[in-house]
């Protein structure tokens, strides 16, 4: 039941969408969602807290990514998430901020 709280915000959905793209740092996915540090690293601990993303610590930088073995749950919802991306074009708009913040904001290499 806990992954439905975690998956009722767009915020929350945003960040697993652009997850589904490989792990990311923390700078990079505030840059893309425009929602500031705190409200980033909130988000990303009620993820971790609930085991739907995971977390390493690469130099000064955290670099968050989906598990690499996600349970039936979270599998479920993330095809389901997929599905759902081509009717909301802040989805596909985030994948192309991304595009450019990774060109211009420094991070680990991933």
């Amino acid at each position: 039941m806990a992954i439905y709280k975690c998956l009722c915000d767009l915020n929350r959905l945003r960040i697993l969408h652009l997850l589904r793209e490989g792990p990311l740092c923390v700078c990079h996915l505030q840059e893309t969602l425009g929602i500031g540090p705190t409200r980033t690293s909130q988000q990303l601990a009620i993820l971790r807290k609930h085991g739907i993303v995971e977390v390493r610590v690469c130099g000064q930088w955290r670099v968050y990514a989906l598990p690499e073995k996600p349970g039936a749950a979270l599998s479920a919802n993330l095809a389901c998430l997929q599905d759902c991306v081509t009717n909301y074009p802040q989805f596909a708009a985030d994948r192309a901020k991304l595009a450019k913040v990774r060109k211009t904001i420094c991070g680990p290499e991933l």
